[in-house]
């Protein structure tokens, strides 16, 4: 009977990981109050200098954090800029500022986690989410704000996505892995958010990671499969808005491609690797 056993866990395992998919959008309405003169300005300058200290464009326009450098100082400078977000009055905010806050804490609390756990080969070995098929550190209550426990999924799928519903913020979220959009090299604020959000989008797409056109067969990543619905909810919705922000050479190939033919993703650690 043991091996009875091992078969139908082992096809548990397997249901379960095909059927994974990323949660909707799904408002945590508290976090809707704001204030539009806003409060106090933040200072993210703790998480612009981690970053000017650690992280590194590549030759292949791609971030990556040289976790294995960080030290116990610059662990710490982390720590405290994480501990004063969530000191940070958010509802007091207003709509800028609140969505500088977030992307930076989500982005931020990203890489704490991975620094906690360190080294790691993926994010996804992070195993901490509640639930016997749990995946990545992403369902585990890590912060605390204004009184409640919050989450990397709720900042992204309970906040920024269904706040302000712009499919843009999926190329400002990083998720310290090659596939994703980059780390931006500067935090996000009120005065850059639209600039730095065109840039990502820009940036992302006219990489091949991003999108890829061989023999006129389209290849995207799999953010376009996962968040389909905030791109449009279809392929023709997709391509139209990659086409948005396509380079002139991207451009032509897209002219006329009317479905996607492929999704691809890399969830390998988005570290520096000593040569």
């Amino acid at each position: 009977m043991p091996h009875i056993r091992l078969g139908l866990v082992t096809i548990l395992l397997l249901v379960s990981q095909s059927s994974i998919a990323a949660p909707k959008a799904d408002l945590w309405s508290i976090w809707q109050k704001n204030d539009r003169q806003g409060g106090e300005p933040i200072d993210h300058l703790n998480w612009q200098n981690f970053l000017d200290n650690h992280l590194q464009r590549g030759d292949d326009e791609i971030t990556r954090l040289n976790y294995a450098g960080v030290s116990e100082g610059d662990k710490n400078l982390l720590d405290h800029y994480l501990a004063q977000l969530q000191r940070s009055p958010v509802s007091s905010l207003s709509r800028d500022q609140q969505r500088a806050y977030w992307i930076n804490l989500y982005n931020a609390g990203t890489v704490w986690v991975i620094l906690k756990y360190y080294p790691v080969a993926s994010i996804r070995d992070i195993d901490i989410s509640p639930g016997w098929f749990s995946d990545g550190p992403w369902g585990k209550k890590l912060f605390k704000i204004e009184g409640q426990m919050v989450s990397l999924d709720d900042i992204e799928h309970r906040i920024l996505r269904p706040i302000w519903k712009d499919p843009r913020l999926h190329y400002a979220l990083n998720c310290a892995s090659l596939g994703c959009p980059n780390l931006q090299q500067q935090v996000f604020t009120v005065e850059n958010n639209e600039a730095l959000l065109e840039q990502a989008a820009t940036s992302f797409i006219n990489h091949k990671r991003g999108v890829d056109v061989v023999n006129g067969e389209l290849d995207v990543s799999s953010i376009y499969r996962w968040f389909k619905e905030d791109f449009g909810g279809s392929d023709q919705a997709v391509i139209n808005h990659l086409k948005h922000f396509a380079n002139p050479d991207l451009a032509a190939k897209l002219r006329n491609i009317k479905e996607i033919s492929g999704y691809q993703y890399d969830w390998s650690l988005n570290e520096v690797v000593k040569k």
